[in-house]
């Protein structure tokens, strides 16, 4: 892959445990905006158990009492329900949203097969669309907002829509913004609140990560349907604000009602990655893995966490494995699913990995999206694809998209400006052999590098890459490799 017949090897550097504990320590790269991300807490309710839902025998007389005031599982007020089989039909689909779990898509067939006029499924819908990072999936969401904008609608729902509207106006902060203002006057839109949740992440919104389902949880009960999901996301903001422990301890009350919890085991693996306990992930992923097989929106980022801890473990063979069976295995085009394949054939390559013709494979599927001008965190996954395959043509289309959109006085712009144009030219700088300038353009990026968004773990790739090009500038290289030019054999070949 690299152009570096001197990489350092893997014992000489730190592991990824270590440099993700360095960087959040120091705030260098990674950007952790360690003041003022904790939220005062102080005035949230008792962290309990998983709601544990209605008995079957009750289920259907409540969702029926429910139909008839128009109101939800958590008492909000819904438009043009129509049917109890619509609302049952919602609640499946919110429930699975929510709860990182398949068929949300069947179940709203049903409620509006029911109900065509009930908003809530349409609004479930749209924001089903738009809550990631490809452009196409919210390019389709535009129909169903203009199906849904004529419906009789109430305050709440005509907040959800002035909300969809700002994000597909590009206008993300706007939209958190009014979603912000939703759950001030409605705690308890558990999608309001997850959508929210996204667009924070999304946007390395890391204070927010953790304020946010702070506020509304004392509001809740676990009685409540979406009471867990609260309560994960409570967590995930408590391990991305610097407080494991916490995070941990939430995570575990969830577990201990619903041991297959998504969410909370994607808590937990932070939790694990965060510390450094490489070892511990093993086994602690190894012994749920059945739980994270099937029936799971986000299934993929499971795997790519177990093979991360692999890596970490000193098994690269294990994490290429992985690879292959799971995170590849369908070849998926999910932007997401890339995401994962390209971070983690990277890090494998820094390793002493040997992907291989993977890269050409991935970098093939990653084509698509050179051009989309959407987002940076994508952007630089691209990149991590065309380098690592040493796909050239790409790796210049992608830097030519950049460069336009950084003149741009858009939300892609201003990050493309600050962190993914320079990003990407370090990164394409480090695989053809310049360390040097790899090295340089890493350590220039601003301290608000989680505004890339995703998570540390995620962003951390960066991090590592400056890690080892700093390495690479250290020692004298060997061999007459010039810089720039292409390495000898299969352009992903790490040299001893």
């Amino acid at each position: 892959m690299f152009n570096d017949p001197a990489i350092t090897p893997r014992a000489e550097l730190p592991s990824q445990g270590r440099a993700a504990t360095r960087a959040r320590r120091s705030g260098t790269l990674r950007g952790t905006p360690r003041s003022g991300a904790r939220a005062d807490v102080s005035a949230m309710g008792p962290a309990g158990g998983l709601a544990s839902g209605h008995a079957n025998g009750h289920a259907h007389g409540r969702a029926h009492a429910r139909t008839a005031s128009g109101l939800d599982a958590r008492g909000c007020r819904m438009s043009g329900a129509g049917s109890t089989a619509a609302l049952e039909a919602y609640e499946a689909a919110l429930a699975a949203f929510v709860g990182w779990r398949g068929g949300v898509d069947a179940a709203l067939d049903t409620a509006l097969g029911e109900a065509p006029a009930f908003v809530m499924p349409h609004l479930l819908r749209a924001w089903h669309l738009v809550c990631g990072r490809d452009p196409a999936r919210i390019a389709r969401a535009r129909a169903v907002f203009e199906r849904v904008l004529p419906l009789p609608a109430n305050e709440r729902e005509h907040q959800h829509l002035a909300a969809l509207g700002a994000l597909l106006r590009d206008d993300y902060e706007g939209a958190k913004a009014r979603l912000g203002a939703l759950l001030e006057a409605h705690p308890r839109d558990v999608l309001a609140l997850h959508a929210a949740h996204s667009l924070d992440y999304g946007t390395g919104d890391v204070a927010q990560l953790l304020a946010r389902p702070a506020r509304v949880l004392r509001h809740w009960s676990p009685a409540l349907p979406g009471y867990a999901a609260v309560q994960a996301m409570l967590a995930f903001g408590e391990v991305e604000a610097g407080d494991p422990a916490r995070a941990r301890r939430l995570a575990e009350e969830v577990l201990a009602q619903d041991a297959q919890d998504p969410r909370a085991h994607h808590v937990m693996a932070h939790v694990l990655e965060t510390a450094g306990r490489a070892d511990d992930g093993v086994t602690w992923m190894h012994g749920r893995i059945d739980d994270h097989a099937a029936d799971r929106q986000f299934s993929v980022h499971t795997w790519w966490h177990l093979a991360l801890f692999h890596l970490g473990a000193g098994e690269p063979a294990e994490a290429l494995r992985l690879y292959d069976r799971r995170v590849r295995a369908t070849a998926s085009a999910e932007v997401a699913d890339l995401i994962d394949a390209a971070s983690l054939l990277w890090r494998l390559e820094l390793a002493g990995g040997e992907p291989g013709a993977r890269w050409h494979a991935l970098a093939a599927a990653w084509a698509h999206h050179a051009e989309d001008a959407f987002c940076s965190f994508s952007d630089v996954h691209a990149m991590l694809a065309f380098a690592g395959a040493g796909d050239e043509a790409n790796a210049q289309r992608l830097l030519r998209t950049l460069r336009a959109a950084a003149g741009r006085p858009t939300r892609h712009g201003e990050t493309t400006r600050q962190l993914g144009e320079p990003a990407c030219r370090a990164l394409h700088a480090f695989a053809r052999g310049d360390a040097a300038l790899a090295s340089t353009l890493l350590a220039r990026l601003p301290a608000l590098a989680h505004r890339l968004g995703g998570s540390h773990a995620q962003r951390d790739v960066l991090y590592l890459t400056w890690l080892h090009a700093i390495e690479r500038v250290r020692r004298p290289m060997r061999g007459t490799a010039s810089r720039g030019a292409a390495p000898p054999g299969p352009a992903l070949a790490l040299a001893a």
